[in-house]
């Protein structure tokens, strides 16, 4: 990966920590606040017979961090075509 110009570069890194943080935050508090937090609450309904705190501790989580990697992957993709440093 080689940029044209420093700014062109800090740029880039900016927008992708920035992506990072986001996608992070939404999985710590799917983690954290579904599967600890809020099971109580959560544990009132049902998913597919289990109660849904539960499940959100054991699989949505797990389900949930996997759909970000595949966001992660989409949306870097458009980032590397805007500052130009896909491999296409």
């Amino acid at each position: 990966m080689s940029f044209e110009n420093k700014n062109k570069a800090d740029g880039y890194w900016k927008e992708n920590i920035r992506l990072v943080l986001i996608l992070l935050s939404i999985w710590a508090i799917v983690s954290f606040g579904c599967g600890i937090l809020l099971v109580d609450v959560l544990n009132e309904y049902t998913f597919m017979g289990f109660k849904l705190g539960f499940w959100f501790a054991q699989q949505g989580a797990i389900y949930v961090f996997v759909a970000l990697i595949f966001v992660y992957a989409a949306k870097t993709h458009k980032l590397d075509q805007k500052y130009g440093v896909d491999e296409e």
